[in-house]
């Protein structure tokens, strides 16, 4: 089969903390509070299937088990379960998310063929005055964190970051973080849905109870010297550039604007995944072209070779490190 790029039906998750924003991106969404559109993913908990071409209609896992390491890249699975190496969703945050924690790949807690969870944020959106928690405060350690959790006090030893349209996060796993209201971001991660709860503002849950917190492993796993985290702004980047936004042991991110013809290739060791974060324009490659829109993803096989980008376009690029 002659590789393409791959657009898949979005896996639509209801959270208490969701909205309808994700509907500005032209998706179709079920009823209810939408906070996660999963819009590349291979997991047990939400597998996305191709929407174009020959292979529409096929889940990312049964495309992963035929197609091979040509097709996705010598580094293109993960060595720990097989699977694909990232997810990619769209989030809205209609409320603050609970305050929370994602272990590594190490953590001795993982369920089984679980990994852990190292992320990164590229705000698409935030109302004025929008902020996310990022961080834990200077000096605080395992005790005195443990300490304001068992009196009520844990929003004081939480850093609380304002955030902006174009803002990036690196979040490795153990930092203490949250988006919070009025902010809509892409997010490229490791494949893990391991999330542990330090904190969810006393609220119930879709069916009325108090949602779990996980505060013994949260505890384990959080950095509290320094997890590596970094933010940066990227309103500075030029057109025909490409600035790198987030660099880890398992993806490297770049911000492009695109206002011409714009020229890349795919390599034998990794698939592309291009998020569109503004804007529109024409995707083309060798046999065919897509026209693309703000909010949609595509998964450019390792094999695909020359591609081009053209239009006004603000696109995210990610590849596996």
């Amino acid at each position: 089969m002659k590789p393409y790029p791959l657009q898949f039906k979005a896996e639509m998750k209801d959270r208490i903390w969701g909205g309808r924003a994700l509907e500005r991106f032209g998706l179709e969404l079920p009823e209810g509070s939408i906070g996660e559109g999963w819009m590349i993913g291979d997991h047990p908990n939400g597998t996305t299937k191709v929407m174009n071409g020959e292979l529409a209609g096929k889940g990312l896992d049964e495309i992963r088990e035929s197609c091979g390491k040509e097709f996705f890249g010598t580094k293109g699975f993960s060595e720990r379960n097989g699977r694909f190496p990232l997810l990619i969703k769209l989030l809205d945050c209609n409320d603050d998310l609970s305050v929370q924690v994602h272990p590594t790949d190490d953590y001795e807690g993982l369920p089984p063929g679980e990994l852990g969870k190292t992320e990164m944020w590229y705000v698409l959106d935030a109302k004025p005055g929008a902020k996310i928690i990022y961080g834990l405060k200077d000096g605080v350690d395992r005790e005195t964190l443990a300490a304001a959790i068992r009196e009520g006090r844990i929003m004081d030893t939480l850093q609380e970051v304002p955030v902006e349209a174009g803002d990036a996060f690196y979040i490795p796993a153990g930092t203490v973080h949250a988006l919070c209201a009025g902010v809509v971001v892409a997010e490229i991660q490791q494949n893990s849905d391991t999330t542990y709860r330090l904190y969810d503002y006393n609220r119930p849950g879709l069916d009325g109870k108090l949602r779990e917190l996980h505060i013994e492993d949260s505890l384990n796993v959080i950095a509290y010297n320094d997890s590596g985290a970094t933010r940066m702004k990227t309103d500075g980047v030029c057109p025909g550039e490409w600035l790198p936004i987030a660099k880890s042991p398992y993806f490297f991110v770049e911000k492009g604007l695109i206002d011409a013809r714009c020229s890349l290739s795919t390599t034998p060791e990794s698939f592309v995944i291009l998020v569109i974060a503004d804007g529109r324009g024409i995707l083309k490659w060798d046999g065919g072209e897509q026209h693309v829109n703000s909010g949609e993803c595509f998964l450019l096989p390792a094999n695909l070779g020359p591609y081009e980008l053209d239009g006004k376009l603000t696109v995210i690029r990610s590849v596996v490190a």
